[in-house]
């Protein structure tokens, strides 16, 4: 994988404001926040995307997640908030280097503002494509 500035700052050539680390994580404020508290959450494996991740790094990204929401909650005092990962450029992923966010929703003009432009499920094919998805979860 190609260096990138994730891989900087896990190496110490760049320096953050760390929130968390342990031996397979590391969270640090964003330099970009959508709000106060926006924080970051990267696993110190070099992997693009989430799929690539080993399940050791997810588990401890797992728990990395539930201990940094709960501390971004107690200090900015906001109980909403969202986490949010995105895979690719498509996904608007734009930093190739597998990241959470962690971004607190103070009010309706900070933090995340989504467009979620949902459909209704096919379910003539569903049932065989979940059936499909299912046998090649590994």
């Amino acid at each position: 994988m190609s260096e990138t500035i994730f891989s900087k700052i896990i190496h110490g050539d760049i320096p953050c404001h760390k929130i968390y680390e342990d031996d397979l994580v590391l969270s640090f404020l964003d330099v970009s926040p959508l709000s106060e508290g926006h924080t970051l959450v990267i696993p110190k494996q070099p992997a693009r995307t989430l799929d690539e991740v080993d399940e050791p790094t997810a588990a401890a990204l797992g728990r990395a997640l539930v201990k940094v929401s709960r501390a971004v909650k107690k200090v900015t005092g906001c109980d909403a908030y969202n986490v949010l990962q995105n895979n690719e450029a498509a996904a608007h992923q734009a930093v190739f280097h597998v990241h959470f966010h962690i971004i607190p929703k103070p009010n309706p003009r900070e933090g995340l503002g989504i467009s979620w432009p949902s459909r209704s499920l096919d379910q003539s094919g569903a049932k065989e494509f979940a059936q499909k998805l299912a046998a090649a979860v590994y």
